[in-house]
């Protein structure tokens, strides 16, 4: 059976290569027929079965999975937690753009890194009008486990991205996935990370986080765009103060966000009417205070992106906070930016799981997703562990390096 199941695996992958377009889509299932109670001559004529839906499809890759558990035969397991909304994105071109985003990167671009090494399992809800068309994407990612994709509830986030620039965007929210709580978790402690991207701040609540802390000795990263960003009644969202920031630092082990989020979560305690003065974009002075601030209260590594500058890691190194600026993978042509975090998040938690210690190897394989998402609109830009390696090396020189721990 497992003999039977790796070839299912290797075929899968086989049938999704574009540059196979010749080979009969789902000659995969043949060897499987002996199983299934229907005339073995059927699933032989590959005319014939390209036409069964592919919700069948899907359903049989499902129960070989669970047959050969390979959640138990995998060196990594890594959990990624956040919504798959639906979204609809008007680009700073004027193009329109449908499509499904936030953990699917996150997901996509650490699975296609651990290939056979390792599994992803996606913990998320959404609507069940989106179910199919979702599964359907993931498909070709065997390694990535669907057990805990759940449209029960049939809530899920729909997002309307207006771009005004390259990086800069206009939200709103018209549909709201319901919180992953410890429940939806209970099956996971055997993960070595956790990694949460969380967009809106009801998505990944404290409480899970803390379950997780207490029932696991996983590395937890946590992206602050969940908690720095809220909705009004209007659907509009808007960026807000992370004001119970300090109840959740325990909580987290590494802390990623953007430059505009880190405004977000540094804030004095009291401020006089039309004191403050407009922030300027690039300032960074705040960081290294924030930085020893949530290191000495848990954190072992804020995170905190540039865009093209790169990203500042922070670590504490002989007792003292440490600050390194690990430089952006340059490309020359930027097709879509959305997801960008997202995959980063993804870099992140395959680095850590490989060496939870070293920072800067961890946010150039961060480094790397992020500049492959903006290589197109679909999840193939995600490359091979040995196609990224080698990016690496061509920017940075090496694909690996050791922070000091």
């Amino acid at each position: 059976m497992i003999k039977y199941m790796k070839m299912f695996q290797y075929e899968m992958r086989v049938a999704s290569n574009p540059a196979k377009p010749d080979k009969p889509r789902y000659r995969s299932l043949v060897p499987f027929t002996q199983f299934l109670p229907y005339p073995r001559n059927l699933f032989r004529k590959p005319d014939l079965l390209y036409f069964l839906h592919k919700r069948f499809v899907y359903l049989i890759v499902q129960l070989f999975r669970k047959h050969l558990s390979i959640a138990n035969m995998s060196a990594y397991n890594i959990a990624v937690l956040g919504p798959v909304p639906r979204d609809h994105i008007t680009t700073h071109h004027g193009e329109v753009i449908e499509k499904y985003g936030a953990a699917l990167h996150t997901a996509i671009g650490m699975a296609r890194l651990l290939g056979d090494e390792g599994r992803v399992h996606l913990v998320s809800h959404i609507r069940k009008r989106d179910e199919e068309a979702v599964r359907a994407l993931l498909i070709p990612y065997p390694n990535i486990d669907l057990a805990h994709l759940s449209s029960a509830a049939d809530q899920g986030d729909v997002i309307r991205l207006l771009f005004t620039d390259q990086n800069n965007r206009i939200e709103r929210q018209t549909g709201f996935m319901n919180p992953i709580v410890p429940e939806d978790v209970r099956d996971l402690m055997h993960c070595d990370a956790f990694v949460c991207v969380p967009i809106t701040d009801y998505e990944v609540p404290l409480h899970t986080l803390q379950y997780i802390r207490s029932h696991s000795n996983a590395t937890i990263i946590f992206d602050a765009h969940g908690p720095t960003n809220t909705v009004t009644i209007q659907g509009e969202r808007h960026l807000r103060y992370w004001i119970d920031r300090d109840s959740w630092l325990s909580s987290i082990d590494v802390l990623k966000m953007n430059l505009e989020e880190s405004r977000c979560c540094w804030f004095e305690k009291e401020w006089e009417t039309g004191s403050r003065a407009p922030h300027d974009e690039k300032d960074t002075a705040h960081l290294p205070e924030l930085a020893e601030y949530v290191l000495t209260r848990g954190v072992s590594s804020l995170i905190v992106t540039l865009d093209s500058d790169g990203s500042a890691t922070f670590y504490l190194k002989d007792g003292k906070v440490h600050q390194e600026i690990v430089p952006a993978i340059w490309v020359d042509h930027v097709i879509d930016t959305t997801g960008c975090g997202d995959s980063f998040a993804g870099g992140l938690g395959f680095g850590l799981v490989q060496s939870p210690h070293d920072f800067r190897s961890a946010v150039r394989y961060a480094n790397a997703l992020g500049a492959q998402r903006t290589q197109g609109r679909t999840f193939e830009v995600f490359k091979s562990r040995e196609e990224t390696d080698a990016m690496i090396r061509h920017h940075y020189g090496t694909a690996t390096s050791s922070s000091a721990k």
